[in-house]
């Protein structure tokens, strides 16, 4: 018998709709903290269209598609190594707009890069911050 059996823990399951009202809750406050326009939240939740926006902005109990709750862990990730690094200060959040010299983003903040709208953009600056990290 598993522990989690054993202690009738509950199994945490990404693909449920509680699963996907927790992740659009943390985007909106994430978008809220960055300051990214509507159309920057469309494009980061994948191309998804104004209704859609809309009906997810009211944090509905909604089991998300696969690639959504994807961006949606990668902004997780890129959050939390924002925090590692310069802590909960406005700067923090303010990083994501400046420009940046180094690979992978060229000149360009790590929002533009990430408006690029592939998942693998969101990876991109996530392995970035990951390897500043160390």
């Amino acid at each position: 018998m598993s522990v989690a059996m054993q202690h009738n823990a509950p199994v945490f399951d990404p693909d449920s709709a509680k699963a996907g009202q927790v992740a659009l809750k943390f985007f909106f406050n994430l978008m809220e903290k960055w300051n990214c326009t509507l159309e920057q939240q469309m494009v980061l939740l994948g191309s998804i269209g104004r209704s859609t926006l809309y009906k997810y902005r009211q944090l509905p109990e909604v089991r998300l598609p696969r690639d959504t709750m994807e961006r949606v862990s990668y902004l997780m990730g890129i959050h939390k190594s924002l925090r590692i690094l310069f802590g909960d200060k406005p700067s923090t959040y303010e990083w994501v707009k400046k420009a940046n010299s180094e690979a992978p983003f060229n000149g360009n903040s790590a929002l533009q890069l990430m408006l690029a709208g592939g998942v693998v953009d969101l990876a991109d600056v996530r392995r970035y911050l990951d390897g500043v990290r160390g």
